[in-house]
């Protein structure tokens, strides 16, 4: 891809980039163009200038799978960039690339497992850091709302098991609103995602909290000896329940059944704070280190409870608070009225991109028009609520910035990138991207550097060695060096990491080597300095590095001796120089007689005899 991004051999050996394309006009191939050049970050045939071609939608894909079967989940629709295809430097596609909405909204079973629990369950199975644990939902503060962080059960850790929860989640425990693509969105209370709708006091969803008439009372009354003191009690069906101590004591606030079952710090025993799953709702037990305690629930509960404090010094106050359910059981009900009503108009759930009104649906008394429990009106006769689209105009354009991809390097420096689009929310769960120009504000970064720490030492090799012996099996060696990355310095190699470091020596073979062979000497003088002689040389078997071998066929051995002759010198003997025989023996006659006259020696012991011969 050398027309998007330009690599180059440096003197080292090593590939680099500076992650930019390389010159237009610059020659490239590819599988299709087997010659072309460099245009717009594209190659393409040679001596062509294409035609921009700006990118159209494709269509929208069939909604997917809901991600939840209960409790509200979501389910999205994509469409790709294809129909064309941008080419030839045209624009990339504006608008929404995915949408979701919401499904199975309906709510989960009683006694279904929570969402979030299961998700952390699914990882019993799996080792952590070589050990099994049962993890459970952490529900702590300190961490996102939208990955999902567990807690080891009975282990004072937790830990984040995955970037993000499974679309759908609900962010927190007390919250509709959901997490999708790990972040959280908002969720109204008729579970519509994006949707505005509010509810009231008494946990009505658009309700004008009619249905409902506030507790509020304080208690400081105390026990001499201390022990378990009623507070108050808490009807079925509260909603928004406080219950807080007016400052720090030894006293604790317990709860507990119209059984006298506890639930709370019970049996004079003090639980953890924490979460308590009870009467169909979460109480939160809270107990700072530097504030009075508390316990809170949004209710409603599904039976009768009762606030204790558990004395052990004098009661400094309690204040409670919570929203009961009107009950209109007066002894002239069976006489009224009810009927069905719509309530008015609810505000709409969004300022732009449009939102969604609703009438809800309540049961009235006919005498005087006031709302009650829907359980006096008949069921089966129960109109459905109407609901209507508002504020439909499109939002104004926002950035929405992506996250940060992955650096290009670990270290020396490397760049990150992200997506930054101007985009306008044109519906509840639809949103279109524009031109850069209509977002006002100043366009946040799209790539920075990264991991700009240096790298460690590392192994350079230097080139091959020529392989020796020329023939034969042998091998071939290198200088291996411990380098910093920009090869400008050389450390001791015990900086660089044994186990990484490249081989200095490898086998190799330049082919076969030739046999042994004899070679000859040059031939010595004559034996004879007039006449017939021998003369010698040297004959040995060598192998091609010149050794001494064994290993030469005999029948190949030149001669190491040959017979020569010396031409006689007939020049007189010089007057300085007396010719005489040394020996005064009787062999010279046999010397002349056995022919040895032509050996040196013998002609110089007997030189008057041979002397002419």
């Amino acid at each position: 891809e050398v027309c998007r991004e330009l690599w180059c051999l440096s003197k080292s050996n090593r590939c680099v980039t500076n992650s930019i394309p390389a010159a237009e006009g610059t020659l490239c191939q590819t599988g299709s163009i087997e010659k072309g050049w460099c245009y717009q970050g594209e190659c393409v045939p040679f001596g062509t200038w294409p035609q921009s071609i700006d990118g159209g939608w494709g269509p929208w894909s069939i909604w997917g799978e809901c991600s939840r079967t209960c409790g509200g989940g979501v389910s999205s629709s994509i469409r790709h960039c294809d129909s064309p295809a941008p080419s030839g430097g045209g624009k990339y596609c504006l608008g929404e690339r995915k949408r979701y909405r919401s499904c199975n909204t309906d709510p989960c079973p009683s006694g279904a497992r929570d969402f979030r629990e299961k998700q952390c369950a699914d990882f019993d199975n799996m080792p952590f850091r070589g050990k099994y644990y049962n993890w459970k939902p952490y529900t702590g503060g300190g961490v996102k709302p939208c990955a999902l962080n567990c807690l080891a059960e009975g282990y004072n850790f937790y830990t984040e098991r995955a970037p993000a929860v499974i679309d759908g989640t609900q962010c927190n425990a007390d919250s509709l609103d959901i997490c999708i693509n790990g972040e959280c969105k908002h969720v109204g209370c008729d579970n519509i995602l994006g949707s505005d709708a509010k509810e009231d006091r008494c946990r009505v969803c658009g309700g004008d909290g009619s249905t409902c008439e506030a507790i509020e009372g304080f208690f400081n009354d105390s026990l001499p000896r201390g022990g378990y003191m009623e507070v108050i009690q808490i009807p079925r069906g509260s909603v928004h329940i406080e219950i807080r101590e007016v400052a720090m004591s030894k006293n604790y606030i317990a709860l507990k059944s119209e059984e006298d079952d506890y639930y709370i710090n019970g049996a004079w025993t003090i639980d953890w704070p924490r979460k308590f799953d009870v009467a169909g709702t979460a109480f939160h037990y809270k107990r700072p280190t530097d504030e009075p305690e508390s316990l809170e629930a949004l209710g409603p509960t599904s039976e009768n409870l009762i606030v204790m404090i558990l004395l052990q010094e004098q009661n400094l106050g309690i204040k409670y608070k919570f929203n009961v359910p009107i009950s209109r059981t007066g002894s002239g009900d069976n006489e009224v009225g009810f009927a069905w009503n719509h309530l008015p108009w609810s505000e709409c759930s969004a300022t732009c991109a449009g939102g969604v009104q609703k009438q809800e649906v309540v049961c009235k008394r006919l005498d005087d028009s006031s709302v009650v429990q829907n359980n006096y009106c008949d069921p089966d006769s129960k109109p459905p609520e109407n609901q209507r689209a508002c504020n439909t105009e499109p939002c104004p354009p926002e950035w929405f910035i992506g996250d940060w991809s992955e650096c290009s390097k670990t270290c020396d420096g490397g760049m990150r990138s992200r997506t930054v689009l101007c985009i306008r929310k044109i519906g509840p769960s639809e949103e279109e991207t524009l031109d850069a120009a209509n977002c006002l504000t100043h366009r946040p970064l799209e790539k920075e550097p990264c991991n700009n720490q240096s790298c460690p030492p590392q192994w350079v090799a230097l080139d091959w060695s020529e392989c020796t012996p020329k023939c034969g099996p042998g091998f071939k060696h290198r200088i291996v060096l411990c380098k910093s990355s920009d090869l400008l310095k050389t450390f001791p190699a015990a900086q660089c990491q044994d186990e990484n470091k490249p081989p200095v020596r490898i086998r190799c073979s330049l082919g076969r080597c030739p046999p042994p062979r004899w070679v000859a000497g040059d031939w010595g003088q004559c034996s004879a300095q007039c006449g017939l002689g021998q003369q010698m040389r040297t004959v040995q078997c060598l192998s091609y590095t010149g050794q001494a071998s064994s290993e030469c066929p005999e029948t190949l051995r030149p001669p190491s001796m040959q017979q020569c002759e010396s031409k006689c010198d007939s020049t007189p003997i010089s007057n300085t120089e007396e010719c005489k025989d040394v020996n005064k023996v009787a062999y010279c006659p046999l010397v002349l007689k056995f022919k040895f006259c032509s050996r040196a020696y013998f002609r110089q012991m007997c030189c008057k005899t041979c002397q002419g011969h």
